[in-house]
């Protein structure tokens, strides 16, 4: 059979394309196999095919046939490169670092591939790498958003809050943001203590940076400006109380008209540029900063005993792309359940019927309370954590507001932590309360596990004596 006219194979894999990129997958890969029928070893039908397989979530197929592409074409730099983005979607974080490098070897002046190995060094703990990664991204390439961003993260890993919050601010400029920057007419507050008319606080991103970011609410109170806080409508009740003197806003209802209810105007997330500089300044923080409603609190502590002592539990989020390396299999805390004289609440947000057979299954004894809801009223859900006298939890929302509340939390952290928690340190600059167990290697439960049973083994020997 003779070979396929190079012409024929570049116009089908053309019309592929052009579906791939207009979402019509199913056509795309049909083309994709037409190809390949003709010409089993068509790199570029190999390689995109992989690539279709990896927007799907068929992560393994796209390993094997970004593979077969490169064998048949081994200097094309965007196949390994895009073997690397497969590589790191799969945790197989080692492997990943070897294709960017090789990508880079062939290709160095791409930045996209720069900013994506400083982004998996990260994950493995060279934070120095990922820092050199990122600059030599943005030195190809100034405008680069994400490497910027990147690049805030790792200096505010390693403390560097003086630089870090001032990269920060090219966060609005990232393409995967939750929160949309508002071209407010007012300019931005700079912390000054005078003002022409109240300055807008307005949240951003999800439910736990808000609250952690309302921890430097009572600095900006101390500046003496009149303040209007505007946040996720679930927060406001608690908020209200919190923060008496301020006005507080539901988001989306009644926001401020421009030029008319407020001199000036200031998103969450930077206050820590104003008032958070340096790890010093964080000895600032008030604890706890937030309030939950007293009288529910004490109807859900007599609720729960008095006689134990009363510990929550929260071990899994479904949050962004680390939520997987973030949770724990409540299987894995069976230790902790062998400790005697606790009495075991979930935080755990989820349906209430499955959460309970789930933690059935598990054999695990922790009590649902189905009268709260965590997502639907955080208030309620507020008074459950202040009635507790522990909070146990991986890294969620569930760690800050108990830490806002001022309850003692322990915190369960993997290899790689988010940017906010530091390394090397087992307290966290936000929160007194907060004691903070990681993993030595990524994946390992088992030391942090440990070390919190042991722990708690002393918590518990401590309030019985």
């Amino acid at each position: 059979m003779s070979k396929p006219e190079p012409s024929l194979l570049a116009r089908l894999v053309n019309e592929g394309l052009a579906h791939h990129r207009s979402g019509r997958f199913g056509q795309a890969e049909e083309l994709y196999r037409q190809v390949l029928t003709l010409d089993p070893e068509n790199a570029d039908a190999l390689h995109l095919q992989g690539m279709l397989a990896y927007q799907e979530g068929r992560l393994d197929q796209a390993v094997a046939s970004i593979s077969r592409a490169i064998a048949a074409h081994p200097g094309a730099a965007a196949y390994h490169a895009n073997l690397g983005n497969v590589l790191q979607a799969q945790d197989r974080l080692g492997q990943a670092v070897e294709s960017y490098r090789r990508a880079l070897e062939l290709r160095p002046d791409v930045a996209e591939v720069h900013l994506n190995l400083g982004n998996v060094l990260q994950a493995l703990g060279d934070v120095d790498g990922a820092r050199a990664a990122f600059a030599r991204a943005l030195a190809l390439r100034p405008g680069l958003a994400e490497a910027r961003a990147a690049q805030a993260m790792a200096l505010l890993l390693q403390g560097d809050f003086r630089r870090g919050w001032e990269e920060f601010e090219g966060r609005w400029k990232t393409r995967d943001y939750d929160t949309p920057w508002r071209p407010y007419a007012q300019p931005l507050w700079q912390g000054e203590r005078s003002s022409r008319g109240p300055v807008l606080i307005w949240g951003e991103q999800g439910v736990g940076d808000e609250i952690m970011f309302a921890g430097l609410v009572p600095d900006a109170i101390a500046t003496g400006v009149a303040l209007l806080l505007e946040c996720d409508p679930r927060l406001v009740p608690m908020f209200r109380r919190s923060f008496p003197s301020l006005r507080v806003l539901a988001r989306g209802e009644g926001r401020p008209a421009e030029g008319q209810s407020f001199a000036a105007h200031t998103p969450s997330g930077s206050l820590p540029r104003l008032f958070r500089t340096s790890l010093a300044d964080f000895e600032a923080t008030t604890s706890p900063y937030l309030v939950a409603d007293p009288e529910r609190r004490t109807m859900l502590r007599d609720h729960y005993g008095r006689g134990r002592g009363l510990v929550g539990l929260a071990w899994h989020t479904r949050a962004g792309k680390t939520g997987r390396r973030r949770s724990i299999d409540l299987e894995a805390l069976g230790p902790l359940f062998a400790v005697p004289g606790v009495s075991w609440i979930s935080l755990q947000y989820g349906e209430h019927a499955s959460l309970a057979a789930h933690i059935e299954a598990a054999k695990a004894p922790v009590l649902v309370d189905r009268s709260i809801d965590q997502f639907a009223d955080i208030d309620r859900f507020a008074a459950q954590v202040a009635a507790l006298d522990l909070v146990i939890t991986i890294d969620n929302s569930t760690a800050h507001l108990a830490s806002a509340l001022g309850v003692p939390t322990w915190l369960l952290l993997p290899f790689a932590p988010d940017w906010r928690w530091l390394l090397k340190t087992d307290r966290s600059p936000w929160y007194p309360t907060m004691r903070i167990f990681r993993q030595a290697s990524p994946g390992d439960w088992v030391s942090p596990l440990a070390q919190l049973q042991a722990a708690l083994v002393s918590w518990t020997g401590s309030r019985s004596g």
